[in-house]
């Protein structure tokens, strides 16, 4: 099959390996400079956007955030619904799904402006955190507020678009399920991924079969149902949960979702028989959708170096992804991958590698 690609970052690129892996065709659409690319290739190629949807047996994306003119050109060659999926780039869309799917999630409110904010405020007796509807991640767009709190500040950032109010939800930690919808509706969904946050911008991961509670695992994966079945998706999706509460009370909150590969799915890389990037095509292409075999798995984002350490490109227990990026502190620029026998382990492992491949800050 051939397949277009509506960006061309490193997600487009590593999607685009994997077709290429299982004897597709693909190219990808630059969003930034309007044209389209071949895999690992500076060079662009002398086809415009619509010629290359032409071309295209399936258009799918790296990034949910697709203009509005693409979606009316390859209407045709998605598989799904692409407004169902762009209206999950507002926060308030978002959590109104959730609601929808009776999925449980911390309690929100939204606002429009900086008078509707300062109500919001006003009127809550618990601590909030503030989102701005749409872009933001890694942190930014997002603000804290506690009850007696000058407001006055807030109200200048945080009021000055639309945006959603949720409780600020005490949680032990954060985990996310990334998994498949093909297009008889089968699912495969990975084991719960744990992940650690710095300043807003995810660490590291760690993944291992049976590591998080069977009732959550069950849990999550009902969740994760009910939402793509809602959104009639197909391919691989994310979903970020908080996990509340302790022992036999534990269950989880979802916290947001992301319809694509995600950075939390990149262990699979190297832990699993079948990488998210491997599946979400064989969503595409309607090739089978396999059983999941899972190896204990450390991800480590490199974030905002020049370089991957040589130790490390040398070792035979680590796995080296670099993007090519210009390096900028807080900026992702690859992953690091280990095989690990325990959560123990790999953590131990994160805590020495995060500090020399992160410069979060300048």
């Amino acid at each position: 099959m051939k397949v277009l690609l509506i960006g061309d970052g490193q997600l487009g690129h590593m999607l685009g390996r994997s077709a290429i892996q299982q004897g597709h065709y693909c190219l990808l659409y630059s969003t930034r400079t309007q044209q389209v690319m071949p895999l690992a290739s500076t060079e662009s190629l002398a086809l415009s956007l619509a010629e290359a949807v032409a071309w295209a047996d399936v258009v799918s994306w790296e990034h949910e955030d697709v203009p509005a003119d693409i979606i009316e050109l390859a209407r045709s060659k998605f598989l799904m619904d692409p407004e169902k999926i762009t209206a999950l780039t507002d926060r308030r869309s978002e959590k109104q799904l959730f609601d929808d799917c009776q999925v449980p999630t911390s309690p929100w409110q939204a606002f429009e402006n900086e008078t509707e904010l300062a109500k919001v405020l006003e009127q809550s007796p618990q601590a909030l955190v503030l989102k701005a509807a749409r872009g933001g991640y890694d942190g930014k767009g997002q603000w804290r507020w506690q009850p007696q709190q000058n407001a006055e500040p807030l109200l200048k950032s945080a009021g000055q678009q639309a945006g959603i109010a949720e409780h600020l939800i005490p949680f032990e930690y954060e985990v996310s399920l990334v998994g498949a919808r093909d297009k008889q509706g089968n699912i495969r969904c990975y084991p719960l991924i744990t992940n650690v946050h710095d300043r807003g911008i995810l660490s590291y991961s760690i993944a291992g079969e049976g590591w998080v509670s069977e009732h959550l695992q069950a849990q999550a994966e009902s969740y994760f149902e009910s939402i793509t079945k809602a959104l009639d998706y197909v391919g691989v999706l994310a979903i970020e949960f908080f996990v509340v509460a302790e022992g036999n009370e534990q269950h989880l909150l979802v916290n947001e979702i992301a319809p694509r590969v995600h950075n939390s799915g990149h262990w699979s890389m190297s832990g699993s028989n079948c990488d998210q990037f491997g599946l979400h095509m064989r969503c595409l292409t309607g090739l089978p959708l396999p059983d999941l075999l899972c190896a204990p798995t450390l991800m480590v984002n490199v974030i905002g170096v020049e370089t991957i350490p040589g130790e490390l490109w040398q070792a035979a227990a680590a796995d080296c992804h670099w993007y090519n990026k210009q390096a900028r502190p807080g900026r992702k620029l690859g992953h690091v991958n280990f095989i690990i026998d325990t959560p123990e382990r790999g953590r131990k492992l994160a805590e020495f590698w995060a500090p020399r491949l992160q410069q979060l800050a300048d």
